[in-house]
């Protein structure tokens, strides 16, 4: 079928040109954005969502549905005009209010803000690994939940991508993964337009595109006309047929396609195209409406609502039969997709809670973490991990553990490599299909490499858990590379960034069960190398550790000092206690694991925590010290360290930086003093 090929008195040309204005006047109302990728891929996207993509406007939380990934999300009105015009909750007042307050077509498509949207794209690179987290899930949960003749879990992960994509190194990274695992399901579709913002890209960026998809161990389908509907038809048709191998089609095209001075050049990239350049473009592609109006019969041959709901009730009555034959693997699957715990999840955890307290283990946090997965695991089989070639120092293994691999899909473990950007966006592509809790791990320090995913999950509010280990200096001999210093801090910065420094088994139980309650988030576990001591608490102090910050050790009447400490300090800061009261001080020691969730507390509460009438405070905390002078005010000290490690054994490093009783003890009397002068 070709570009002027009718279907009921409308030809893919028209609607394709559809595309093209709504965008080209949606960028001009703005005064801002990026019209030439929607013009340029308007053709592709025709052909695709008319033809090929499985979706429901009337409910775009279909379980079974496809999922449309705009990677090259600058290009963001081509999708609002494909939801507009297909039928979703986006009439056409939003897409006039393109880039406004309060619209629901943002300046780059954000998930869970506008329907239809899989997830947030703009940052290059990310859409396309999350396309790949996506594309893993269906795989995984087909191999899980499927049975013979019962195909429930069956969709496609549809990725459009440009050269920005493509440069970006996590690409390389998550692409190279896809190829590994043989997804399948996954079909990339390279927008080749040869232009960046900076211009031609012939000057920085000449890569063998397809030799490189090739190696990765994906089929590559070569010499596409983005422009013309045969051949994108013909490709695409190629790419499904392939179900062994991802697939990328390489589609040539023309951005900004219909602008007669601007088409092929970088002015249309990220600039209107200008009032005078519209209208020539208007004549170009015989659009002679005005901006904003669709004819109702180019309305009704995009209209994609009828055939949706007739394929998710074709899919309903597929999964009625196989909830007959295969009642309690039905029942699980919608448990799962819905996001509901198990039945008994509660009583399993605060079984497992008392076991800890029995324990009273000393141990590396890392190995705490370890033995709660061991005890969470069989009762939360959506719970999903992986590791950045450090599983065995992030001790994210546990007995029931099965690896995911191309041809055993059905597991719970992912061997990410050396990859932790793309780890970390593959682990938010598993949150946001559903059906998986998905966590990830490397050192703490390996967190910059993976920082851009961290702050996407927390912008799309999305249930990841990211576990750091090796939390601090007590690295020791690795030295100042392998250190983390700045990293908490860092995280802590993040909106919406739950982070955890847990001091004990109990500390990181509790902190594993906040990050997987938490549904409207991701959270940051911190975890120690090395052996920390368990410390007593009472069932009060047990149920406190989820608010945050609590008082774990304390005196009788009003503190002297009160210490706030972290992670491994927390115990350096128990001890203290005990040096100072031996020396008549009245000290508290305040345990602060989470400082995001202590400041979600009421007021009342924080007060009874850190009084406001003791000025006399002390943090301890084996990183940058900016944060904690929120906490000890002005008349008081934070313990941390504002520099590099060094390379030497862990307790001399320790030591040298002061992280020991005796500093702790001193600097404590002096504030307690400083306080009693003023």
């Amino acid at each position: 079928m070709t570009n002027s090929s009718q279907v009921n008195g409308v030809s893919r040309l028209q609607k394709a040109n559809a595309i093209r204005a709504l965008s080209m006047d949606a960028v001009q109302k703005a005064n801002s954005g990026h019209p030439g990728m929607p013009m340029g891929m308007a053709d592709i996207a025709e052909v695709l969502w008319n033809d090929f993509l499985r979706f429901n406007p009337a409910n775009p939380n279909w379980i079974d549905r496809d999922r449309f990934i705009l990677s090259n999300g600058h290009g963001s009105m081509l999708h609002y005009a494909l939801l507009h015009l297909t039928g979703y909750d986006l009439p056409i007042e939003e897409l006039k209010n393109f880039r406004q307050l309060n619209s629901r077509t943002p300046g780059h498509p954000e998930y869970g803000h506008t329907p239809g949207i899989e997830t947030t794209t703009g940052p290059l690179g990310q859409g396309i690994s999350n396309g790949v987290g996506i594309a893993l899930a269906e795989k995984i949960l087909a191999g899980r939940f499927n049975r013979d003749g019962f195909d429930i879990v069956d969709h496609y992960t549809w990725v459009f991508l440009g050269d920005g994509c493509l440069m970006e190194g996590i690409s390389h990274e998550t692409c190279s993964l896809a190829g590994t695992l043989k997804l399948g399901k996954l079909i990339a579709i390279w927008d080749d337009n040869g232009i960046s913002i900076d211009g031609d890209v012939k000057g920085w960026f000449t890569d063998d595109t397809p030799s490189r998809f090739r190696a990765y161990g994906w089929q590559v389908i070569e010499g596409v006309n983005g422009h013309e509907s045969d051949s994108i038809n013909r490709a695409i048709s190629a790419a499904i047929s392939e179900d062994s191998k991802p697939s990328l089609i390489c589609c040539q095209t023309i951005i900004g396609w219909g602008s007669p001075n601007k088409q092929g050049k970088a002015s249309c990239h990220g600039n209107p195209l200008g009032e005078e350049e519209v209208k020539r473009v208007r004549e170009q592609i015989d659009w002679p409406y005005p901006p904003f109006e669709i004819p109702s019969s180019i309305y009704d041959a995009w209209n994609g609502t009828e055939r949706g709901i007739r394929l998710e009730a074709e899919w309903n009555e597929k999964f009625l039969s196989y909830s007959k034959d295969y009642p309690e693997i039905a029942k699980e699957f919608t448990r799962r997709m819905s996001g509901r715990f198990p039945r008994d999840w509660e009583k399993n955890v605060e079984i497992s809670l008392a076991e800890l307290g029995k324990k009273c283990e000393t141990l590396a946090t890392r190995k705490s973490s370890q033995q709660v997965l061991e005890l969470f695991g069989p009762d939360l089989p959506e719970l999903i991990g992986g590791s950045a070639d450090l599983t065995g120092s992030n001790l994210t293994t546990w007995s029931g553990t099965i690896s995911v691999t191309a041809n055993h899909s059905d597991g719970n473990y992912i061997y990410y490599g050396v990859r932790e950007f793309g780890m970390a966006a593959i682990t938010n592509g598993l949150a946001l299909h559903g059906g998986f809790v998905p966590f990830c791990a490397t050192f703490l320090t390996f967190s910059d490499y993976a920082r851009n995913a961290l702050r996407m999950s927390a912008l799309m509010k999305i249930r990841a858990i990211f576990v750091f280990t090796h939390d601090s200096i007590v690295l020791g001999e690795d030295g100042p590379t392998h250190q983390p210093v700045e990293h908490a801090e860092s995280l802590r910065l993040i909106p919406n960034m739950s982070v955890w420094r847990p001091c004990d088994s109990m500390e990181t139980a509790i902190s594993w069960r906040s990050a997987i309650e938490r549904i409207d988030g991701p959270t940051c576990l911190l975890l120690s190398r090395q052996n920390l001591p368990y410390q007593e608490r009472s069932a009060t102090q047990i149920a406190d550790i989820a608010r945050g910050g609590y008082v774990l050790c304390d005196c009788r009447g009003t503190p002297d000092a009160i210490i706030i400490a972290t992670g491994s300090e927390v115990a350096l800061a128990v001890e203290a206690s005990k040096s100072l009261g031996k020396k008549g001080c009245r000290i508290r020691v305040v345990s602060m694991p989470s400082t995001d969730l202590y400041e979600q507390q009421d007021q009342l509460y924080r007060e009874t925590v850190l009084p406001s009438s003791v000025a006399a405070r002390v943090s301890i905390e084996a990183g940058i010290s900016r944060g904690w002078r929120h906490y000890v005010g002005r008349q008081g000290s934070v313990i941390g360290l504002d520099s590099f490690g060094e390379s030497a054994p862990s307790e001399i490093v320790f030591e040298h930086f002061g992280f020991v009783v005796e500093n702790i003890v001193s600097t404590v009397e002096s504030v307690i003093e400083t306080n009693n002068d003023c």
